[in-house]
C-alpha cells in the first residue's frame, strides 16, 4: 500500500521554488506507435512557462488518488532478470537521463503498445529528493536522512505543437516507501483506473 502522505511529501518538492527535477527528456509518437521526434534538456534550461507546465505534468503522477489511481508493484526476484524492464529502468534511473541508447530502447517499447487514434507523447523527469529527518513529534530536522534519486515517467496525448495537457498513465520509480527508495517496486499511475493500459502496465512489470 502507498502512504498517500509520502507522496504528498514528493509533491511538496514539485513547485518553481522548490523543483527536485534536473532533467527531463521524451519522445513523441504518430498514430501508428512510430517515434516522430525526441527531446532531452536540463530541466533548469527550461523557460519558466515551460517549467511550470511539466511540473504539473510531473505532478499529476504522485498527487493523485493513491491506491486506486496510483498503485503499487513489486518486481519479484524472476521479474529482475537481465534484459528485463526492471534492469533497463534501473540503468536509466542511474544515468540520470543521459543515456540516449537506454531511452531509444524504453521509447521503442512503450511505441509498441500504444495504439491510439492520436499523437502521443511519453515524458520522463529525474528528481532527486533529500530526505529530512523526522523527529518523534513528526516534525522535519532539516538534515539530510537519505538522498531519494528518482524517475517520473507520463504518457498522455500531444497537441500538434508537441502539448501534452495531462498524462493518461504514468509511473514512478524507484516506489517511495515508508520515506525511502525502494528499487524492487514501482508505482503505476491510471487517470482512469475502469480503462485499464493492460499492455503498457504488463511491459513496465516483465
Amino acid at each position: 500500500m502507498i502512504d498517500r502522505q509520502d507522496m504528498l511529501e514528493l509533491t511538496r518538492r514539485m513547485t518553481l521554488a522548490r523543483n527536485c527535477f534536473d532533467r527531463i527528456s521524451g519522445c513523441y509518437f504518430d498514430r501508428d506507435g512510430e517515434v516522430d521526434d525526441t527531446f532531452n534538456s536540463r530541466f533548469l534550461n527550461l523557460s519558466t512557462a515551460d517549467k511550470t507546465a511539466n511540473l504539473k505534468i510531473a505532478k499529476a503522477i504522485p498527487f493523485s488518488r493513491t491506491n486506486d489511481q496510483l498503485v503499487e508493484y513489486r518486481y519479484d526476484a524472476e521479474d529482475r532478470r537481465a534484459g528485463s524492464m526492471w534492469q533497463l529502468l534501473l540503468g536509466i534511473l542511474k544515468s540520470e537521463l543521459r543515456d540516449d541508447a537506454l531511452l531509444d530502447i524504453l521509447y521503442e517499447q512503450i511505441g509498441r503498445q500504444l495504439r491510439m487514434p492520436e499523437p502521443m507523447g511519453v515524458y520522463l523527469f529525474h528528481g532527486v529528493y533529500d530526505i529530512p529527518v523526522k523527529g518523534t513529534d513528526h516534525q522535519y530536522i532539516g538534515e539530510s536522512e537519505e538522498i531519494y534519486p528518482f524517475l517520473i515517467g507520463a504518457v498522455g496525448p500531444v497537441t500538434d505543437d508537441y502539448t501534452m495537457k495531462k498524462p493518461d498513465y504514468g509511473f514512478l520509480y524507484p516506489a517511495f516507501s515508508f520515506r525511502s527508495a525502494d528499487i524492487n517496486a514501482i508505482d503505476i499511475f491510471e487517470s482512469d483506473p475502469n480503462e485499464t493500459h493492460e499492455k503498457l502496465t504488463e511491459l513496465l512489470l516483465r
